[in-house]
Formats: structure tokens, C-alpha cells, sequence
């Protein structure tokens, strides 16, 4: 008998659940596994080699528990280290298993929503560095002018918990003031890091109404339904209880308050080694 097991979801720290909340919003009926690699995160400022390291090791995290899908939902593990994995690693350790990311399904439908054919991404360090948006952008939309940038400051504004400040609010603001400075036609704006939608309320204030706020969670939610739709043979290996469990690098007792901010719901994790 086919062994199955849960969903893997995978992020550096907490912004992968922003993701993780919509996947198990549209698709209730599977288990799921999360990973965050608290403990070492942020991703976003550290190397690809650094980033492709620590990431294959929670993939390999996440199959030795039974994973046969993994979703990288953090971007800049997405943008450096996940072509490697696909091409280098899953052939020669688990040819029979898939790990996705969460650029592609953005960029397949980006584009869409966009009348003026800019389009502004804000991103992390190593994501803007990637260019990967730029690229995955040129295939589906060649006629679309990407421009982008760094925020270094509002992940660790969100995790703890200042992006309400007049502080934390100050730093967002004046990131948005310098994207749009950069191409005033910018009608769709990619909050292109999965702990950007804790301040999407407030980016939403203070744009005008033709500019439009696009978030991942729903995307990627609605492509891994066709994916999983399309690929029988993957689709079968996971497993069906609407359960989910928690891993982190991280004291869990830290991660379980942290999670509750980002998923509305208690949490009970697993600390783990790397």
C-alpha cells in the first residue's frame, strides 16, 4: 500500500503561514506539515549558497517526515535556491517527490490586473537581488515594466510586532514613496515576501484606488488546486485529515505566540534541530 503523507510547507520564519492560512482555506481537506527555520531567519540578506543550504535541509527535513510535496512559501528561498533543488538535488534524493515555489504562481498571474502595464514589486534583499520576478515576469508578460525594492526593514518591523507603530509605519511608508518615485505608472504593486500581508490594510491607505495591492497566498492556494488536479500521481501521496502540525528551529514556545499573530488560531509546534 501506498504510504501518504501530509503537505509540506516551508518558509525561513512566520510569513510562510500567511501562505499556508489560504492553501488550508482552499483546501481544507489535507494535512499539512510547517516548517520555519526561525532560528536562522531572515533569508532575505544572506547568500545563495547560504540560502540553498539551509533550505535543502529543510526539505529533506520535511521528506524524511513523509512529505511528497513540498511549497517553499518564502520568496527568497523560492528565488535562489529552488531551481538547484528541482534540477540538482530531487533527481539523485527523491526523484519520485516535488518541492514548488511561490514566484511562479504569482508572476503566471500578475500581469492580469495591471491596465498600465507597470508593475512594482517590494521585496526583500536577496529577492530583489534574484531579479527573479523580472525574469519569471518576461515570460508571461515581455510587455510589462517591472521595477522593484528592497525593504529590508519590515520583516523584522512585523515580527515584532511594530508595524503598527508610528515607527514601523514611517519605514513602510517611506519604502512605498520610493517605489512609486521610481515609475509613477505603477497600477499594480506585488507584495512579493509572505510576511507583507500583515501591512496590506495600511499600504491599501495610503495608495490611490486604481493602484492595485496583490498578495500571494490566494495565488499560490489556487495554483497548487490545478497542480495537484493535474499531477494524479502526487495528488495521491498526500495525505487526507484535515490536520496540521508545526516544526521550528526556534524555542516553540516563542514561534507558537508568534504564529497566533500571523494564523488567528492557537499553535502547538515542535522544536527541531539542523
Amino acid at each position: 500500500m501506498e504510504t501518504k503523507g501530509p503537505i509540506g510547507v516551508f518558509d525561513s520564519g512566520y510569513g510562510g503561514l500567511t501562505v499556508l492560512k489560504e492553501i488550508v482555506a482552499r483546501l481544507p481537506e489535507y494535512d499539512y506539515l510547517y516548517l520555519g527555520d526561525n532560528a536562522r531567519a531572515p533569508y532575505g540578506t544572506r547568500s545563495f549558497d547560504v540560502v540553498y543550504e539551509y533550505t535543502l535541509q529543510a526539505v529533506r527535513e520535511l521528506f524524511d517526515r513523509g512529505c511528497s510535496l513540498v511549497i517553499l512559501a518564502c520568496n527568497t528561498a523560492s528565488a535562489k535556491a529552488l531551481r538547484t533543488i528541482q534540477q540538482q538535488d530531487l533527481p539523485i534524493i527523491a526523484s519520485e517527490k516535488r518541492v514548488l515555489g511561490v514566484i511562479r504562481p504569482s508572476t503566471e498571474l500578475i500581469a492580469h490586473w495591471s491596465v498600465s502595464r507597470h508593475i512594482g514589486i517590494l521585496a526583500t534583499e536577496g529577492t530583489v537581488r534574484s531579479e527573479s520576478y523580472k525574469i519569471e515576469l518576461a515570460k508571461f508578460a515581455p510587455d510589462c515594466t517591472v521595477v522593484q525594492h528592497a525593504c529590508p526593514m519590515w520583516v523584522p518591523i512585523i515580527e515584532n510586532n511594530q508595524h503598527n507603530s508610528e515607527a514601523g509605519k514611517l519605514f513602510i511608508k517611506q519604502d512605498l514613496e520610493t517605489l512609486l518615485q521610481k515609475d509613477p505608472e505603477i497600477d499594480t504593486i506585488v507584495l512579493a515576501c509572505t510576511h507583507y500581508p500583515l501591512v496590506e490594510a495600511y499600504l491599501r491607505s495610503l495608495l490611490p484606488e486604481h493602484v492595485k495591492v496583490v498578495t500571494q497566498g490566494k495565488l499560490v492556494a489556487e495554483r497548487l488546486e490545478d497542480y495537484l488536479d493535474r499531477h494524479e500521481e502526487i495528488k495521491t501521496k498526500c495525505s487526507r485529515g484535515g490536520e496540521i502540525h508545526f516544526l521550528t528551529s526556534e524555542n516553540k514556545e516563542v514561534f507558537d505566540a508568534q504564529a497566533k499573530q500571523f494564523l488567528s488560531m492557537d499553535v502547538q509546534s515542535e522544536h527541531i534541530h539542523f
